[in-house]
């Protein structure tokens, strides 16, 4: 896995990776229990979020309305959290390779990197305990007619933050770093004072050099 220590700003950076869709899940009966079933759902829905972010929403869908607004509402939820994509698929590995700016040293970088996760791990853990709480207040809705959208919402941002927070873990104290400084990477250090047409042109530049597709996207929206 390859992991882009990105700068937008000064001293900030932000963690950046691009991983292919991975593969839907074809089983037809859920797993029993409700914290299994939320990590199934969760994860067909993400699967789903995902195909949809890179190909636009599928022709003909025409499913009911429930399922269309559960499924509108669970895309809007990963998209909110899209930073937490990183931390999903690092909780499955046990090596990666962080590249970052040649303007700095291995050292400087591995403190970033270490940084980030423990306070990525820290404020998911808060984001965990609300959202559980949440999740079994919700419970209360099971009182009224109709499907519980509120026990949902709950539910799969509980799921959200949890395998974030073990992808933070995963990354302090399991995967095996290697690091690689990275020219294009400090290129874009110094795009952040260019004018904006300048800086796109730049940017798109180093997202073709690194062969990252939505990098523009994420420098636009992090960047200062």
């Amino acid at each position: 896995m390859d992991v882009f220590l990105v700068p937008v700003g000064g001293e900030r950076y932000e963690l950046y990776c691009e991983v292919p869709d991975e593969p839907q899940d074809t089983s037809v009966d859920p797993p029993r229990g409700v914290v299994r079933r939320l990590r199934h759902q969760f994860g067909q829905m993400l699967a789903e979020a995902e195909r949809e972010r890179r190909h636009g929403p599928a022709e003909g869908d025409d499913r009911g309305w429930f399922s269309r607004l559960k499924a509108r509402m669970m895309r809007w939820v990963a998209e909110s959290i899209a930073e937490q994509r990183l931390l999903w698929h690092l909780r499955r590995q046990e090596s990666a390779c962080l590249f970052y700016p040649d303007d700095r040293d291995d050292d400087y970088a591995a403190g970033i990197l270490r940084k980030q996760l423990g306070r990525d791990y820290e404020k998911h853990r808060f984001w965990l305990i609300l959202d559980s709480l949440g999740f079994l207040a919700s419970g209360l809705v099971m009182l009224l007619p109709g499907p519980n959208v509120v026990a949902y919402y709950f539910g799969f941002r509980m799921v959200g933050h949890y395998f974030s927070m073990r992808g933070a873990r995963q990354g302090l104290s399991v995967v095996a770093w290697r690091q690689e400084a990275s020219t294009p990477l400090s290129a874009l250090r110094r795009a952040i004072e260019l004018e904006p047409g300048a800086r796109e042109r730049r940017v798109l530049d180093v997202a073709l050099e690194l062969r990252l597709e939505h990098l523009p996207t994420f420098f636009e929206r992090t960047a200062a």
